[in-house]
């Protein structure tokens, strides 16, 4: 009966141990049911951040393309302007040209224009200065002939 009553005690202890393993089991199973759910949510909110950044990803590329086309677009605008300004740029040196050899041709055309005219009034003024030297002497041999003319009669 003591061995019965040692058995009886050595079950008894057994099967509060059964029942703490067995309370220890569900609290382990809550535990890891709890960490499956988490783990489930987290891949969840995984999956749903990986569809974002593909989403991201796929709207940076659309941006980086449209960038890329801008910025294209914005060189070629730029080069056909700097075309455009060295043609107008070449036209006004030409035409810049142009004008001061007009200028010159003007300025030399002006000299030699000058140039006969000053030497025409110096015509001129020799021939006024001999036509008055001539009428001078005229006057003076109309009065030797008043003079004479005036003795003889």
């Amino acid at each position: 009966q003591e061995e019965k009553k040692q058995l009886t005690l050595k079950v008894e202890e057994l099967e509060r141990k059964l029942e703490s393993t067995s309370a220890q089991n569900i609290e382990f199973l809550q535990v890891i049911a709890k960490r499956e759910e988490s783990i489930h949510q987290c891949q969840l909110r995984l999956e749903e951040k990986s569809r974002e950044c593909s989403s991201l990803a796929r709207q940076l590329e659309v941006a980086i393309e449209d960038a890329k086309r801008q910025v294209e677009q914005a060189r070629e605008r730029a080069v056909s302007r700097e075309r455009a300004a060295q043609s107008k740029m070449l036209d006004l040196e030409t035409q810049l040209s142009k004008n001061k050899t007009e200028l010159n041709q003007l300025c030399r055309s002006k000299e030699d224009a000058e140039r006969r005219y000053e030497s025409r009034l110096q015509d001129l003024r020799d021939r006024l200065e001999q036509s008055e030297s001539t009428n001078r002497s005229m006057q003076n041999y109309v009065q030797f002939l008043k003079s004479s003319y005036d003795n003889v009669f």
